[in-house]
């Protein structure tokens, strides 16, 4: 397990969050990663995937979002939302300056990593990881959430499970389909929004964990150089 060093970045001048930044001894790249909706960079699947990622010679950054440090409940305003997400690729950047960044994150983490994107280019950033793309809300299937991903620049590499409800992959296919090759789909079966699957599944979290971690890092080096 690598060591996780604190940091702390502002966001758009007006809040301070905090951060944990991981770096293996040789590292490949550095993957800026945003926490989902209702958990902050400390929960177990953030904590294994930054882990086993510095396994497979990914450095990570964590961060928190604004609401999330200050243990609010609600999500903040897209515009905060996505300052945090331009302020933790800079600080990515400062704390390792000669490793290529990735960013992206789990579930709306990572989309709001793809909207600051859409807005402007993310500085240094050479491709985007999707951790459970939340399409659409359970239920209520739609594509809507997808439109902005017309205008992001940079490879983007969804990890999508076959019982996701937040992302119909007959829904997500066909936009992955239309990004051309900037899209890569790569579906873990059996899996759900948060990459759990059934014991009788024949396989294990663990598993799907580590299918996670080195599709990730073999996807990296194609967007390496």
């Amino acid at each position: 397990m690598t060591a996780s060093e604190h940091l702390r970045f502002a966001v758009d001048g007006t809040s301070e969050v905090s951060a944990l930044f991981s770096r293996p001894t040789n590292p490949r790249h550095l993957l800026v990663l945003a926490h989902g909706a209702g958990a902050g960079m400390s929960h177990p699947f953030m904590e294994g995937l930054a882990n086993e990622l510095s396994a497979a010679s990914v450095a990570v950054l964590r961060y928190q979002f604004p609401y999330m440090e200050d243990r609010r409940r609600v999500p903040d305003a897209p515009a905060v939302l996505t300052a945090a997400v331009v302020a933790a690729v800079r600080a990515a950047a400062e704390a390792a300056p000669d490793l290529p960044l990735l960013a992206g994150g789990k579930s709306m983490g990572g989309r709001m990593t793809s909207q600051a994107a859409a807005q402007h280019p993310l500085a240094g950033v050479r491709g985007l990881v999707f951790f459970g793309f939340p399409l659409h809300p359970p239920k209520r299937p739609s594509t809507k959430r997808a439109d902005h991903l017309a205008r992001v620049t940079v490879p983007m590499l969804f990890l999508q499970g076959t019982r996701d409800d937040l992302a119909d992959l007959d829904l997500l296919r066909p936009v992955c389909a239309k990004l051309g090759p900037l899209a890569t789909l790569s579906v873990v079966e059996g899996a759900d929004h948060s990459f759990h699957v059934l014991k009788r599944s024949g396989t294990s979290d663990s598993a799907v964990l580590q299918q996670l971690v080195q599709t990730v890092a073999s996807w990296g080096e194609k967007v390496r150089v």
